[in-house]
């Protein structure tokens, strides 16, 4: 569902649980942007604060990677790059 500059994805039994995704890279379309934080750099700088992660992209490697963490509520935040 767009609205705006807003959208949200919607699957029904395609994960397990609830889980809220993000995508370094990529605008609102799936467009490629110029300049974006690589999720590795997002990872090492949850990691300085202490997160724990359910599973983390490979420090030593570059392009696509992902990484997830868990709320509070248990629910998977999922930041997962394509480029």
């Amino acid at each position: 569902m767009k609205n705006g500059e807003s959208l949200i994805g919607l699957f029904q039994g395609m994960f397990k649980n609830n889980i809220l995704t993000f995508n370094p890279g990529w605008d609102q379309n799936a467009n490629t942007l110029e300049n974006f934080d690589d999720v590795r750099t997002i990872q090492k700088a949850l990691k300085s604060k202490n997160i724990t992660f359910e599973h983390e992209a490979d420090a030593s490697t570059s392009g696509p990677a992902s990484f997830a963490v868990l709320d509070p509520d248990g629910n998977a935040i999922l930041v997962d790059q394509h480029i």
